[in-house]
Parts: structure tokens; sequence; C-alpha cells
């Protein structure tokens, strides 16, 4: 991990553990988890959408919101490892999947709040997903953290790099 790389995680650790930062990010989950209430798709808790290689999709998020999702599981459970985030690479799927279900469904990320395996959640889930977006932005722009989009393993990698060891 190259310097600039670094900086800029630990720059998103610090804006996730920051309360009120936490507070609007959460707030921002609990908007989009109230439209997809309102939608009522179903979920069979199959655990396919967390087998991204099997699905033949990618899950994308903010650094911010990884960092956030590390932070939080690590004082929840055990923190993410390096290990574990590879060996979730390998087999195509999510560090956190626990047997069929999310092991952190209070705290996902924006991505796996609006995706449904449901056929007929796909023609709302677009939109959903860019008005959350839209406000993920603006968060980072209120706050001045620097906003970048990746895959969602490769942004833990970063992240859990950025920590330390482990």
């Amino acid at each position: 991990m190259n310097a600039p790389e670094r900086q800029l995680a630990a720059a998103w650790i610090k804006a996730a553990a920051s309360e009120p930062i936490a507070g609007e990010l959460l707030a921002i989950f609990s908007d989009v988890a109230s439209q997809v209430e309102a939608r009522g798709p179903a979920c069979w808790a199959s655990g396919r959408c967390c087998n991204f290689e099997q699905a033949g999709h990618r899950l994308y998020v903010t650094g911010l919101e990884a960092a956030f999702t590390v932070l939080m599981h690590a004082k929840e459970s055990s923190p993410l490892s390096l290990p574990q985030i590879a060996e979730a690479k390998i087999r195509g799927g999510c560090p956190f999947q626990e047997s069929n279900l999310c092991g952190v469904h209070g705290i996902k990320p924006l991505g796996c709040r609006v995706y449904f395996c449901d056929r007929s959640a796909q023609e709302w889930q677009q939109r959903l997903s860019e008005h959350g977006l839209t406000q993920l932005r603006e968060l980072h722009e209120r706050h001045g953290i620097e906003y970048r989009y990746g895959e969602w393993r490769e942004m833990l990698d970063i992240v859990v790099r950025a920590m330390g060891p482990t």
C-alpha cells in the first residue's frame, strides 16, 4: 500500500469513527431501508447475493462505507482480517457472509441494502441506488471526505491494511 492510499484510508477511518458522520451515514441507510421496506421485495435468505461470482454481479461501495463497516464489525464481533478478505475473494463471496446470512446486516453498505434477487425489484433498484449514492456523495462533500467508489472486497482490503497488521 502506498502512502497516499494509506492516508486516504486513514481519513475514511477517522471520518467513520466520528459520531456525527456515522450518524449521518446511518440516517442514509435508514432512509434507503424505509424505501425498500415500502416496496416489499422478497428476500429468501439464500445467500446468493453474497456470492458475487455465482450471482454474476459485483458490490461497489464508498471508502467511507467500507471503513464504517470494518469499524462497527470490530466493535460487535472480531476485527476483519486480510486472510478473511483473501479467502472471500477466492470463493467469490463476501467476507462477512455466515452460512446464508449477512454477518453485518445492520451495518451493511448501500449496495447490499438495495440489491435483491427478486426480479420484480430490478425496476426500482437502480433509482434507489442512485438516490442513496447522491446522499453519500453529499455527505462526503459536506465533511471534506475524499470520495472513492470501488469493489467491496478491494475497499475492505485498503481499510484493513491502513488499520495495521492483521
